[in-house]
């Protein structure tokens, strides 16, 4: 069986937004014990040149949700400025990609393969196809910031194994 463009992108989204939707579940719940600060959490920075994880969940949800509407216009820009978000608020955008993604039917997500698209990004502009936009581009950033969510989760104690980076695994024929 080939790959199909709606298993590399939708499904492929899926898997990881279901690991991020779950990991951000048991944050709440450790926070719910008292034993993190949820808010705090949402400016913290592994590192001081690294975004906080308000980006990197901000970031998911748009190389997902923002990529597949890219991938239907033809044009994909950086994510719209948010303002200052909550913890609700990131795990909001989670699940506002989730139910998009879960809505796209097969069909009309195969029919984008092969079509031009554009990344713009003030004057810089770069061509690609959606299926080179997808695996070279989206694709790619969607698991960094998938896995620097992780990251940042783990380092402040959420219990996270590699299954719940992963989520639900496609298994089976």
């Amino acid at each position: 069986m080939a790959l199909s463009f709606y298993d590399s992108s939708v499904a492929s989204y899926l898997q990881i937004l279901g690991g991020v939707k779950a990991s951000l579940g048991k944050a709440t719940a450790l926070s719910e014990m008292g034993e993190l600060d949820l808010q705090a959490l949402v400016n913290f920075r592994l590192h001081t040149d690294m975004l906080p994880l308000r980006f990197q969940v901000i970031s998911v949800w748009h190389h997902s949700y923002g990529a597949m509407k890219g991938l239907d216009a033809g044009l994909f820009e950086p994510p719209p400025n948010l303002g200052e978000l909550s913890w609700q608020d990131l795990q909001g955008l989670v699940d506002q990609a989730i139910d998009f993604c879960s809505g796209l039917h097969r069909e009309d997500v195969e029919a984008l393969s092969g079509k031009p698209m554009l990344f713009r990004m003030g004057k810089t502009e770069l061509p690609f196809t959606t299926d080179s936009f997808l695996m070279s581009f989206s694709l790619p950033n969607f698991y960094f910031h998938a896995s620097s969510t992780y990251c940042i989760l783990r380092h402040h104690g959420v219990m996270l194994g590699k299954l719940d980076y992963l989520g639900q695994l496609r298994v089976g024929g």
